[in-house]
């Protein structure tokens, strides 16, 4: 569901939206679609859903034992620059939730505009939560 004030539209009735397929695969610095056209990107957000299917991310080392991001408060522990939204108990039970994204997109968002020169230290009280099950 996309929620939208009419910029959205307008910026798509105009053209000025970049629309592309869903990238085949992410590398260290950007982005490989399926015809092998690879691009470098300054930062990904993946918008997961309550059952993220993410095992493109497997190589990069990016995922648990468990095939679960390793991240902390949405923001992932082994790649630089990655960060997630609606994973379950991200940062509260909301989390999963379209109400509860919008508090963990601004801190994901404010953590890539703070951080896009050099991936900024992860703070000390940054553990990797509990995993939830697939």
């Amino acid at each position: 569901m996309v929620l939208d004030d009419g910029r959205y539209s307008a910026a798509f009735a105009a053209g000025r939206l970049d629309r592309r397929p869903m990238f085949d695969r992410l590398t260290r610095d950007g982005v490989v679609w399926a015809d092998g056209t690879a691009e470098p990107v300054d930062a990904v957000i993946l918008a997961t859903g309550y059952r993220p299917d993410v095992d493109y991310l497997a190589g990069l080392g990016a995922l648990n034992a468990d095939g679960w991001p390793i991240h902390c408060r949405g923001r992932s522990l082994t790649v630089p620059r990655l960060g997630y939204l609606g994973l379950p108990g991200q940062t509260g039970p909301a989390s999963a939730t379209v109400r509860g994204s919008g508090h963990d997109a601004r801190r994901i968002t404010g953590w890539l505009r703070r951080g896009l020169a050099h991936d900024p230290p992860v703070p000390a009280d940054c553990r990797v939560p509990a995993q939830a099950t697939r």
